[in-house]
Order: structure tokens, then sequence, then C-alpha cells
């Protein structure tokens, strides 16, 4: 008699536990110390976002803690992306615009063309914006590519720092005894330091 009595008082504490720890999973996701709200707009509308490995609409607001965050969106038919940011007091806002790599990634914009219009755009916003980092980064790159007297130059894709998108190589042809001699009196004219260049050097036929 006295087990059937404390069932239901039991029962009633496995729920109230269970209710705890979601609650205390909500905190700990978005409460404690300074927070701040992140706005999300993503294309496509149906795509899957998580912050910090926790799922959250794709598009709204979000209450989040300061400090470093993940953002991660994907979508079958759509190449995945991962941002990774800091956020502080300041109210913040993320585009995840996922773009297609497959057939049904492709026929979805096909159908969706207001949102493939708004990827377009966004793509070449974030076209500039890398150019305008690099020429900040490697002033040369406004030089390029040069004809010189016995060297060409150019630039490719770093080969000392291969992952890094942001990174660049000058690849620099010589012609002649004197053409590394003359690219060099090219540099130094620009003021560039040559130690602070990541270049390739190759001999033209």
């Amino acid at each position: 008699m006295l087990d059937e009595n404390r069932r239901p008082f039991m029962i009633g504490v496995v729920v109230l536990a269970v209710v705890l720890i979601l609650v205390g999973g909500v905190v700990l996701f978005r409460g404690g110390g300074s927070q701040t709200t992140l706005t999300v707009q993503s294309i496509p509308n149906d795509l899957t976002l998580k912050l910090d490995g926790h799922e959250i609409p794709a598009n709204g607001e979000v209450k989040i803690k300061a400090g470093e965050h993940t953002l991660e969106g994907s979508r079958r038919g759509f190449q995945s992306y991962t941002q990774t940011f800091t956020s502080g007091n300041d109210a913040l806002s993320y585009k995840m615009y996922l773009y297609a790599n497959s057939a049904e990634g492709r026929e979805w914009t096909k159908n969706n063309p207001k949102e493939e219009q708004e990827l377009e755009k966004e793509a070449g916003k974030k076209y500039d914006q890398f150019q305008t980092r690099l020429k900040l980064k490697y002033p040369i790159i406004s030089q390029l590519p040069y004809v010189g007297d016995g060297f060409q130059a150019t630039y490719t894709k770093s080969k000392t720092d291969p992952t890094n998108p942001e990174a660049i190589s000058i690849v620099i042809e010589v012609f002649g005894s004197q053409g590394k001699k003359k690219a060099l009196q090219w540099i130094k004219g620009y003021g560039w330091d040559i130690n602070t260049l990541d270049v390739i050097w190759t001999t033209g036929k």
C-alpha cells in the first residue's frame, strides 16, 4: 500500500527532473551573463541551421551569450557552410546563404527565382569584399598582371598556406639573366618588401 502511494510521487519527481534538465539546457544555451540578439536570414529558408550544435530556426531572432559561437547551415543539394563569430553586447545579423552543388539544389533555385537573385547579389557583394581585403593585404595586386623588362608577374593561390582562401603567392616568371634583378627592382620601387611576399620564381623559355 505504501509503495502504491509513493508511485505517483516518484513519477512526479521524475517528470520534474526532466523539466529541470530541459530548462537547464535552455538556460545554458541562452542565458547567463551578458546577452545579445542574433538575427539570421537563410536561403534556402528550409535549411537546417545550428548554433553551437543546437538547432535553431533558419530565420528570425535568438538570444545568445557574449563570446565565440559557431553557425552551421546545411541542406541536401547545397554546399554546407560554417561560420565562427564573436558576439559582444551589440545586436548581430547574419545571412546564411547556401549555394547549390547538385541537380536538386539547382532545381530549387530555378523554382525560386527571387531567392536565386538574392543569392547572386550576395555572391557578388562577397566577391567585391574579398577583393578589397586582398588588395589591402597585398597592395601589389593592384599592379597585377604586370609585364616588365625581362619578367612577368601574376598571382595565384598560396603555395605555403593553401587552406587559407585569402592568402596568395606572387608568381614571377623571368626571362634572361637580368630578369630576376629587374623584378626585384620593380618590387622595391613600389616600396614593397620582398621578404613579406610569398614569391614563386619560374624561368620562362
